[in-house]
């Protein structure tokens, strides 16, 4: 069994509240949950209005399924939400 994490820091302009990125966040993840099958969570960042760093596991025996996953994940992500991607970190156990 492969256990894949994703990890994204994300700058979301358009947020003026904590209440504001939460709801946009909520979206995010319940959109991530039913679409790709994937656990989230916000990681870092909750005190900042215009900041998140969340995390996205999944696990396959295969290597292939997951890096598809995660890779469709991101561009998922790039097409949908009104911000901007900072940093993308993928990792497997």
């Amino acid at each position: 069994m492969i256990i894949g994490c994703l990890v994204l820091e994300i700058y979301l302009p358009y947020s003026h509240s904590l209440k504001e990125k939460r709801k946009r966040l909520k979206r995010l993840h319940d959109r991530l949950k039913s679409r790709h099958n994937v656990a989230v969570s916000e990681l870092d960042f909750q005190d900042k209005w215009q900041r998140s760093r969340i995390g996205m596991v999944t696990l396959n025996s295969q290597k292939g399924v997951i890096e598809k996953t995660l890779n469709q994940i991101v561009r998922d992500i790039e097409e949908t939400i009104d911000g901007e991607i900072l940093n993308v970190d993928i990792s497997y156990l």
